[in-house]
């Protein structure tokens, strides 16, 4: 397979000393920052100040996760802060496509989220759209949840459409990765890996960034 991509997620580390935090995970493809709103889902983190002081600190590339209503509004402004890619849940987006288009023109790479138990088939036309499909892997809204095996039959479908396309989206899953549940997420396709409380509720994030990679390669 491809090269994957480890992206901890900063929503387990420690928000008072986030640049410190940054720092552990200077290993990393990129740092995977949650933006909810408690409306989208019901927990509440930060918004685009915090994130444009992240930019300006960290040492790997940001990809932005929005779990928030009328991203039509609010997501252009994280393309233009800087970030290195910007994914919106498709449930919530009332234009989705034009959405995608101006977070391209503004510099960024557009990511199309899932929940759960959100269908892949209705939105695999959209793939020339985006540089990234992100499903999700537990129900949006806190770390530290357990991998749900329901959604492995999606990553397959959503894998086997890129590869029918050209393979040019990424295939990003968030939600329980750890060494035992990454394997299964790279066999049935994924690429890119939202990682949090195996890297972050570790002594050695960078120890525990080369594990999950050495695991996700191990693919048959």
């Amino acid at each position: 397979m491809s090269r994957c991509c480890i992206n901890p997620s900063i929503l387990s580390a420690d928000f008072a000393n986030l640049e410190s935090e940054l720092a552990r995970i200077a290993t990393a493809d990129a740092a995977h920052v949650d933006v909810m709103d408690q409306h989208f889902v019901p927990n509440l983190t930060l918004g685009l100040p915090v994130v444009e002081r992240l930019k300006a600190i960290s040492p790997v590339p940001l990809d932005v996760h929005l779990m928030i209503e009328d991203p039509d509004r609010w997501a252009p402004a994280y393309a233009e802060a800087g970030c290195d890619s910007v994914t919106f849940h498709a449930e919530a987006a009332a234009a989705p496509v034009r959405l995608t288009r101006e977070l391209r023109a503004k510099g960024a790479r557009a990511g199309l989220g899932l929940r759960p138990a959100t269908a892949v088939d209705p939105y695999l036309d959209l793939l020339p759209e985006i540089d990234m499909l992100l499903i999700m892997t537990v129900e949006p809204g806190f770390g530290g949840q357990s991998f749900l095996e329901v959604t492995l039959p999606k990553i397959r479908r959503a894998a086997q459409a890129i590869r029918a396309g050209g393979g040019q989206v990424a295939l990003q899953v968030d939600g329980g990765i750890t060494e035992e549940t990454i394997l299964r997420a790279a066999e049935a396709g994924a690429d890119v890996f939202v990682a949090g409380s195996s890297v972050y509720g570790t002594d050695d994030p960078a120890a525990a960034i080369d594990a999950l990679r050495v695991a996700a390669s191990n693919v048959p």
